[in-house]
C-alpha cells in the first residue's frame, strides 16, 4: 500500500455517504471487525505454511481471501449482493463456529470477536469500497505490517474521543512508563483483567522483546501475558493488536474478572506482574459483591478490581495500578479495608500522582500510579507529584501526554529524595505508621497545591461529588462513633 498514512482517512471519506454509519464510535467498530479479519488471514496463511494439516475453523466461503479480495475482474461481490452475503452468512456463520473447550485459542477466538459485533453499513457498493482499501494492506511485507502497526495504534487512539469507546484506551505514555518501572523479565506472566485495547500488554511486549535472544526466550515471550476484557468491542480490538504484534495465540477472554469468588483463586490463577486501569465510576450488578468478603465489598468497580490485583498477585509479585484520587483519600469501610489489606500484606512503595488531564477528553478524573509488590508488609510509601510539563497549561486530543514528560519521575525513581517547592510537598516518604496511625489511611498526599476553578463534564462532576460525599459520610460516622463509644463508655 503506497499511502497508509491516509488509511484512516480514506476509510472515513468513504463511510461518511452511508447512511448506516452513525458517529465515530461506529465507523470504528465498523473498521474493527474488517481488519481482524484481514490480519487474522494472513496469519492463516502464516500457519498453512508452518504446517501442512492446518485446517481453519472458518468455512472457505466466509475466509476473507475468498469473499473481500478483488482480483479486478470483475467477479467480486459488491452491491446488494455484497451486503447479502456480509448480513446473512458470514456474520451469522462467524457468530456460531462450533466452539468447545478443546478448541485452540488461535481458532476460538474468531468466535469470541465476531459475538456480538455488527455490520452498519447499508450501501453494499460503499461496503467493497472500504473493504478494497482494507484489502491493499500487504501484511506479508514485514516492513509494511509493522508500519501497519501503528496506523492501528492510530485508530485505538481515536477512540479516546469516540463517545464513550475512549474508556478502553490508556494513553501510550503511561503504558509505557509503567511497563518501564515495573522491569519485565523473561519468562514472567503479565495479567491486565480489564485489558481494553490492549495498551499495557502491548507496552509489556515492548519491554520484553528487548531480552528475547534465542528461540527459548521468544516462545517464553509469546506465553507472557493473559487479558480479560468485559466488553466485546474493545476485546476485537486487543485481539487483532496483538496478531499484528506477532502473538499467534493471543490470550485474552471475552469475560468479566469480577464474577469469580476471589477466595476462590490458587496458585494457578496468579501472576507475577500486573498492570492495569480498571474501570472507576462505573457499577455492576448487586450480586458481584457476592464474590468478595463482606469487609472488601464496595460499590466502585476501582475498589473491587484492587481486591481481585491483592488476590491474584503471585508472591513477590509486582503490581502497577492506575487509581482515582477517590481510592486515595476515601474513608468509606470498604476503602478502608481494601486500604488495610494493601498495606499489611504488600509493599506498598511508590504512588505517583498524575495531572487530572491526561486523559482528556474522556475524563478529567484526576489519577494515581499505584506500585506495590507482594514481598510483605509496606514499611514506607513514596509520593511524588508528576507536575505538568512547562508550556502546557492541560494535555488535550492535540497535544497528548509523551513518554519524555515521564523524565522528572524516572530521574527521581532511583535516586529518591524528598522535595519541596513552594512551601508544598512534591515529593515524601511517609512511614506506614504515619499513613495508618496519624492519617488514618488517607493516602492523599503530595497532591496539587494550586487548584484552578475546574470545569468538568456532568457525569465527572457527579463521581466527584459521590466520592468526596461518601468520603465525608463515612468520616462523620466514624467520629460519632467515638463519641457515642465515649458517651456510652461508663452505661450497661
Amino acid at each position: 500500500m503506497s499511502n497508509l498514512s491516509g488509511f484512516v482517512k480514506r476509510l472515513r471519506d468513504i463511510m461518511r455517504n452511508d447512511a448506516g454509519i452513525n458517529g465515530d464510535a461506529q465507523r470504528i467498530e465498523q473498521i474493527a471487525w474488517m481488519l481482524f479479519l484481514k490480519v487474522y488471514d494472513a496469519k492463516e496463511q502464516d500457519w498453512e505454511w508452518d504446517d501442512d494439516n492446518y485446517v481453519s475453523i472458518i468455512p472457505e466461503k466466509c475466509r476473507w481471501a475468498n469473499w473481500a479480495h478483488d482480483d479486478r475482474s470483475g467477479s467480486a461481490m459488491t452491491g446488494d449482493s455484497l451486503l447479502d452475503f456480509v448480513n446473512n452468512t458470514l456474520f451469522p456463520t462467524l457468530k456460531k463456529l462450533p466452539v468447545t473447550a478443546e478448541t485452540p485459542i488461535k481458532k476460538a477466538i474468531v468466535q469470541t470477536t465476531f459475538a456480538d459485533a455488527n455490520n452498519y453499513m447499508k450501501d453494499g457498493v460503499l461496503l467493497r469500497q472500504v473493504i478494497n482499501v482494507i484489502d491493499e494492506i500487504d501484511l506479508s511485507d514485514y516492513e509494511e505490517s509493522h508500519a501497519f502497526g501503528d496506523i492501528y495504534e492510530s485508530i485505538l487512539k481515536e477512540l479516546q474521543s469516540a463517545g464513550s469507546a475512549g474508556e478502553f484506551y490508556t494513553p501510550r505514555a503511561v503504558t509505557d512508563f509503567m511497563a518501564q518501572m515495573i522491569e519485565p523479565k523473561i519468562g514472567e506472566k503479565m495479567a491486565d483483567f480489564a485489558c481494553g485495547t490492549g495498551g499495557f500488554i502491548t507496552s509489556w511486549l515492548k519491554e520484553l522483546q528487548k531480552q528475547v535472544v534465542s528461540t527459548a526466550d521468544a516462545k517464553k515471550y509469546s506465553d507472557s501475558i493473559y487479558g480479560i476484557e468485559k466488553k466485546q468491542f474493545p476485546c476485537m480490538l486487543c485481539i487483532t493488536n496483538l496478531l499484528l504484534h506477532g502473538l499467534d495465540i493471543p490470550r485474552v477472554f471475552h469475560a468479566n474478572s469480577l464474577l469469580k469468588d476471589v477466595l476462590d483463586y490458587t496458585d494457578d490463577d496468579r501472576f507475577d506482574v500486573i498492570l492495569m486501569n480498571p474501570p472507576y465510576g462505573g457499577s455492576e450488578k448487586a450480586d458481584v459483591k457476592n464474590h468478595f468478603p463482606d469487609d472488601l465489598a464496595s460499590s466502585e468497580t476501582a475498589d473491587l478490581f484492587m481486591s481481585v490485583i491483592m488476590y491474584r498477585l503471585k508472591k513477590n509479585g509486582r503490581a502497577a495500578v492506575i487509581l482515582p484520587d477517590g481510592f486515595l483519600f476515601g474513608t468509606d469501610n470498604a476503602k478502608i479495608s481494601i486500604k488495610k489489606k494493601l498495606l499489611s500484606e504488600f509493599n506498598l512503595h511508590t504512588v505517583i500522582r498524575m495531572p487530572g488531564s491526561v486523559f482528556a477528553p474522556y475524563t478529567s478524573i484526576t489519577t494515581n500510579i499505584l506500585f506495590f509488590d507482594h514481598t510483605g508488609a509496606t514499611e514506607k510509601t513514596w509520593f511524588y507529584r508528576l507536575d505538568m510539563p512547562e508550556g502546557y497549561k492541560h494535555f488535550s486530543k492535540t497535544k497528548p501526554m509523551k513518554l519524555e514528560h515521564f523524565a522528572p519521575v524516572i530521574e527521581w525513581w532511583n535516586n529518591r529524595k524528598e522535595i519541596t517547592v513552594d512551601g508544598f510537598d512534591k515529593s515524601k516518604c511517609y512511614t506506614v505508621e504515619q499513613l495508618t496511625e496519624e492519617l488514618g489511611y488517607n493516602l492523599d498526599q503530595c497532591g496539587y497545591p494550586h487548584v484552578e476553578e475546574e470545569i468538568l463534564a456532568p457525569m465527572d462532576l457527579i463521581q466527584r461529588y459521590q466520592e468526596e460525599r461518601a468520603s465525608l459520610n463515612a468520616e462523620i460516622d466514624r467520629v460519632l462513633a467515638d463519641i457515642t463509644a465515649i458517651l456510652g463508655g461508663g452505661q450497661e
